[in-house]
């Protein structure tokens, strides 16, 4: 599955997926949760991280994330697993993966899902253990 995770769609996630990239926000954790418990199934999941403080793309502010993903594993029960990221697509990517990096370390995160096709090798580089690089295998998107 590719894009954005609705809330109302969680139900359908859970007996199908192992891996959710893109948790960013509270409603849709509280939904996976309740989820989980009711199939007796827990998916790994990546907290997606508004790296750049975007204001066009999802995911967890910085100043936000200590206490979101405290409320995840505390409250919720997640498997978190790794933080995920989208890094602007007009500027280096390599300070934004560095950061991840240590927001990751900081929470004693041990993957992270973070490159594309035009930036693998360096988020590889910096410890990403999950690339997604679609375009380097089927071709750019028309």
């Amino acid at each position: 599955m590719i894009g954005k995770l609705q809330s109302n769609k969680a139900k359908f996630l859970i007996p199908l997926f192992d891996y959710l990239h893109s948790l960013d926000n509270i409603k849709l954790a509280e939904k996976i949760s309740k989820e989980q418990i009711k199939l007796k199934k827990k998916i790994k999941i990546f907290i997606q991280v508004n790296i750049a403080d975007e204001s066009q793309k999802n995911g967890i502010q910085i100043n936000e994330l200590k206490s979101f993903y405290n409320t995840c594993v505390n409250q919720l029960d997640l498997n978190i697993i790794g933080l995920m990221c989208l890094p602007p697509v007009n500027m280096e990517a390599r300070p934004f993966f560095k950061k991840m990096k240590e927001l990751n370390q900081s929470l004693g995160l041990k993957e992270l899902s973070m490159g594309m096709s035009s930036d693998y090798l360096e988020a590889i580089e910096l410890g990403s253990s999950f690339v997604r690089i679609g375009s380097k295998i089927f071709g750019n998107r028309n």
